[in-house]
């Protein structure tokens, strides 16, 4: 379905932990990028960050990717949740467990939703230097609804080891 208001600026955050997550997240922007609906506006480097859950999984490797976008959220959000299923993610099991491959629809211009599937901005956003410093990187003038602009929250949110592994 087509958005209300035309073409959306929204914001994609990207991760995973196994099967080379640097190439998973590589392919994953090109099959975002081309879906019918999607243009990427920019893309993150690549960062590597240490897992939120247990700590005998492998480090995580995240990004962020800016697009342009005339779906709306949740027809985005189906696009997205496809291309994890593609790409071997599984959900069940351990909450913050290791993954192949995680989309998170971050920010969807300047709408707040909350439904039983979509929650926008992305609820932990503001806490995760893994998603703030990419986000910073490719957006430092953002302003996301209900939590301030990202340069703000970037202050507020320490780096706990995240470092770019790869510009692209």
């Amino acid at each position: 379905m087509k958005a209300d208001s035309g073409i959306v600026k929204a914001f994609i955050g990207l991760g995973g932990n196994l099967d080379n997550p640097m190439m998973r997240l590589k392919l994953a922007r090109d099959e975002i990028a081309s879906a019918k609906g999607i243009a990427e506006s920019k893309f993150s480097s690549l960062y590597r960050s240490a897992p939120l859950g247990p700590s005998s999984q492998p480090d995580y490797v995240n990004a962020v990717m800016a697009i342009d976008t005339d779906l709306d959220p949740l027809s985005l959000l189906d696009i997205l949740q496809a291309i994890e299923i593609r790409f071997g993610r599984v959900r069940v099991g351990e909450r913050w467990g290791p993954r192949t491959l995680d989309l998170d629809l971050l920010v969807y211009g300047d709408r707040t939703i909350k439904t039983e599937r979509l929650v926008v901005p992305h609820p932990e956003l503001s806490e995760r230097e893994f998603v703030i410093y990419p986000l910073y990187e490719i957006a430092p003038h953002l302003e996301i609804p209900t939590l301030g602009s990202i340069s703000s929250l970037k202050k507020k949110c320490p780096n706990r080891g995240l470092e770019v592994i790869e510009h692209v």
